[in-house]
């Protein structure tokens, strides 16, 4: 979880191989609509953004923001309606759901989405917002599995774009304020900086929703 009021260790050269070849196999028939509802939607945005990985944050970033805000939404009502104190799972699905805001506000910061990519943000909000709704309420296990395994693709993106921008495909330019800010990154920090920072949230939320689903009878 990020707490930004606490600072956060700059991440060292060994830190860019941490965590980045997890996955888990889908054993059950729940993950394995997970898992092809993830790979459907790997598909489409390799399709529409192909190498374009600044835009392709802005509009998947929408997107891994809203299952956090759902579910913490949700186990808020299901505490109250059933009287329990379920408060740290709340408070942790809602800081994932924040992390993601500011991965968001990182890239519109990074590549400056235009009209088309913000009428995709628009509706791909709507409509996953009602798809992932009615998963969780019906289907919770499911719906954090594939949550992990969209965190999965976030990490194995991420890995994609680092390499990009080591080998000079595309430019390292200086960190926005934003990130230094929200992650307490040096002043001189760059876009590859802010790619392992953000590379290492992916890596804790596809984890953590992981551990939720294993939890879920």
């Amino acid at each position: 979880m990020i707490n930004s009021e606490l600072p956060i260790n700059f991440p060292l050269e060994e830190d860019l191989i941490k965590n980045t070849d997890v996955h888990i196999k889908p054993e059950t028939f729940s993950d394995m609509v997970a898992y092809f509802i993830t790979k459907s939607l790997r598909f489409f945005a390799d399709l529409l953004f192909k190498k374009k990985y600044g835009h392709r944050a802005v509009v998947l970033e929408t997107v891994a923001a809203v299952p956090g805000m759902v579910g913490g939404m949700l186990a808020h009502f299901r505490s109250l309606r059933k009287m329990i104190d379920d408060g740290d799972f709340i408070k942790e699905l809602l800081e994932e759901a924040d992390n993601e805001r500011m991965h968001l506000m990182t890239f519109i910061a990074i590549a400056k989405p235009s009209k088309f990519e913000r009428f995709i943000i628009l509706m791909g909000q709507f409509i996953f917002g009602a798809f992932y709704t009615v998963l969780y309420i019906l289907f919770r296990k499911t719906a954090h599995r594939m949550v992990g395994y969209f965190e999965e693709e976030a990490v194995f993106s991420y890995s994609e774009y680092l390499y990009e921008i080591d080998s000079g495909k595309i430019p390292n330019t200086p960190a926005p304020e934003i990130a230094i800010r929200y992650w307490n990154l040096p002043n001189e920090a760059t876009l590859r900086d802010v790619v392992i920072v953000i590379r290492n949230d992916e890596a804790g939320h596809r984890d953590r929703n992981h551990a939720f689903a294993d939890e879920i009878s």
